[in-house]
């Protein structure tokens, strides 16, 4: 594994650290080709309730490394723009990884999320800030109109208008901007912000996981299908949940009153 992506795994919650700190963890290849391995995996093992993506040191994410841009459009590149959009395509299975996988995922955002940064981060689920967490799209200071699937998440998560207003002005949103637009589902204190996330992870990771695989898709579903598409969703997901060793376990828990523990089964 490459050291510029940290991996741990703790009571049924991964957590994945991009580690550049150097570089406010500014995205690689190697970093991008690792952490779309590790969530392909974690997507798969049964073992794994949660993920946490992270960054090491003052920074969630600053996006791209502008200096290694900057010597690409200085001197060029060997390959064709086919086969640089393609790897570009490639490396963003992260984004799909982080939104589709069946089971919850959280961003905890410790400082700057900017740029493809802030997209992986609105590719999660939820999204825990710190105070000093600060958000931009970053696109339009450098030239370029964006990637990893921030466009989508945005505009899905707070609307076209204000998403267009974000990425057209790239302005830098601080804590209270970010909690006021419903960017995090909760702003915390810096120091506070380890725990009050994995207090979140192990709650969700040690949950009904079959009942919330199939939240999580009802959900995805909602994003682009019709009412149709959605009902066929939901039906689908109550038998099979319903069959879960973790329903029957809470309908006896309610029953017996007390606290159902779960399997994950």
């Amino acid at each position: 594994m490459t050291e510029e992506l940290l991996y741990r795994l703790e009571n049924r919650v991964a957590m994945l650290t991009l580690n550049r700190p150097e570089r406010l963890n500014a995205l690689t290849k190697d970093m991008m080709r690792e952490l779309r391995s590790r969530l392909a995996d974690a997507a798969m093992d049964d073992g794994i309730g949660c993920v946490v993506l992270t960054g090491a040191g003052n920074a969630f994410c600053a996006g791209g490394d502008v200096r290694v841009q900057a010597t690409v459009a200085a001197e060029g590149s060997p390959e064709t723009p086919e086969q640089r959009a393609d790897q570009l395509r490639a490396s963003m299975e992260a984004s799909r990884l982080l939104h589709e996988m069946p089971k919850p995922t959280i961003a905890m955002v410790n400082g700057v999320a900017a740029g493809a940064g802030l997209s992986l981060a609105l590719a999660c689920d939820l999204r825990i800030a710190g105070r000093s967490a600060r958000m931009t799209t970053a696109f339009a200071k450098v030239g370029l109109s964006g990637d990893y699937g921030g466009t989508w998440f945005l505009t899905r998560l707070i609307g076209t208008a204000k998403a267009r207003e974000l990425y057209f002005l790239s302005e830098v949103l601080d804590a209270p901007r970010i909690e006021a637009l419903g960017l995090a589902n909760r702003v915390v204190g810096d120091d506070e912000l380890m725990a009050e996330t994995m207090a979140l992870a192990e709650k969700l990771a040690n949950g009904p996981s079959v009942a919330l695989r199939y939240m999580k898709r009802n959900l995805n579903v909602a994003l682009h299908g019709d009412l149709s598409a959605g009902l066929d969703s939901e039906a689908y997901g109550m038998l099979r949940s319903r069959a879960s060793d973790d329903h029957k376990e809470a309908a006896r828990a309610f029953v017996e009153k007390r606290q159902p523990a779960f399997k994950g089964r």
